[in-house]
């Protein structure tokens, strides 16, 4: 990744409750040297809040900013892209959450709708056939309006640590071939 590490800046955007430090986004952040987004209140997060940390997270940036972001955090993403289309290089965006579910917690609630227009950047989803917080057919709709491909992974659940996912070597593949393509594009 040390190529990939010269050329961008990384922001980790937790979702909700930020990611504990076995989480995957969290070895990551020390593998990319990357910056964790400071949500206000991860407990109850409002929209606001969010993005004005994302967004002041992105203002302290040098280089180009790729976004890795996590289940509430890939909504926020898609939220900030309506109002900064140009902020962001890229993203990866891992197990959104479906925030219109019938049983989605209050506290995510304000997030809804989730954005359903194409992001102005180069992205791509990676989802669980068997996301508790996500059914894979909304998953599938998220990434199609979004104009990005969708990475499926099986019995994955939420790609978190209750799913067994800690370091996730098998996702900074995903993350490399994202960079590439931004690369080759760039070039």
């Amino acid at each position: 990744m040390p190529p990939f590490s010269e050329a961008f800046d990384f922001l980790i955007q937790p979702g909700w409750n930020d990611s504990a430090p076995e989480h995957w986004q969290s070895h990551w952040q020390q593998l990319l040297g990357a910056q964790r987004v400071c949500n206000r209140d991860w407990a109850l997060p409002l929209r606001s809040d969010w993005l004005s940390g994302l967004h002041q997270a992105i203002a302290k940036a040098r280089k180009p900013v790729v976004v890795i972001a996590h289940s509430l955090g890939c909504i926020t993403v898609a939220h900030y892209a309506q109002l900064y289309p140009q902020a962001i290089a890229a993203a990866l965006l891992v197990a959104p959450a479906d925030v219109e579910r019938a049983d989605a917690p209050a506290p995510l609630q304000n997030f809804a709708p989730a954005p359903l227009a194409e992001l102005p950047f180069p992205a791509r989803v990676v989802a669980s056939r068997n996301d508790p917080f996500c059914p894979a057919a909304r998953a599938q709709e998220m990434a199609s309006h979004w104009n990005v491909p969708i990475q499926w992974l099986d019995d994955a659940g939420h790609i978190n640590v209750a799913s067994g996912h800690y370091q996730w070597q098998e996702g900074l593949a995903s993350l490399e071939a994202l960079l590439g393509e931004v690369l080759t594009v760039r070039a």
